[in-house]
């Protein structure tokens, strides 16, 4: 008997290491703008592979440019713009060459991107979750700040300057500015009155 072997793990789908132009934005409603995936950098003609195993459910055009979709379940994968190498009903696994990335219809002109999402059911998730090294975050994923560190003990240039007041912001320059021009129009115009 055969031991049932786990699926490959994902991989990334462009080679080597993609730049993330533009990461995931899941709006805040379903009908809200957002970005229901990731861009990654590429070039036209770079080869698109797949990023995680599954059955090709769609390979052709959609709304003016080349969509492929790699499903395993009720999640799926896709790739966008790709002129597609696989046909519908072909098992990929992570690696094969689904096709090859295209500048027409890319949303990151001029530049070229791979736009990769993933959905499961209807839901749409961020696809770089399925990789095991994923980029580093610089933000925090807690959604509450970390308790900020007591402030230091003043010193005394940090007092002086604590006394030296703080420059107009611009809108308070603008409104001064404003007002000095009426009042020299003003003043200009009573002159000539004399």
């Amino acid at each position: 008997m055969n031991p049932i072997l786990p699926p490959p793990p994902p991989v990334w789908p462009l080679q080597p290491l993609p730049a993330v132009i533009r990461g995931f934005e899941l709006p805040a409603k379903p009908w809200l703008p957002g970005h229901r995936g990731v861009d990654l950098a590429g070039r036209p003609g770079q080869p698109v592979l797949a990023a995680t195993a599954g059955t090709i459910t769609y390979a052709g055009p959609l709304a003016g440019r080349g969509v492929v979709t790699i499903s395993a379940g009720s999640r799926r994968t896709t790739y966008e713009p790709v002129v597609p190498s696989v046909a519908v009903g072909v098992t990929v696994t992570p690696t094969t060459v689904i096709g090859h990335l295209s500048a027409a219809g890319s949303h990151c002109a001029p530049a070229t991107c791979l736009h990769w999402g993933l959905l499961a059911g209807r839901q749409y998730l961020n696809p770089l979750t399925l990789l095991p090294n994923r980029p580093v975050r610089l933000l925090p994923l807690a959604t509450s700040p970390p308790p900020a560190a007591p402030p230091p003990p003043p010193d005394s240039v940090e007092i002086e300057r604590a006394a030296v007041p703080a420059p107009p912001d611009h809108r308070t320059a603008t409104v001064i500015i404003a007002a000095t021009a009426a009042i020299t129009l003003t003043a200009g115009a009573l002159i000539k009155r004399e």
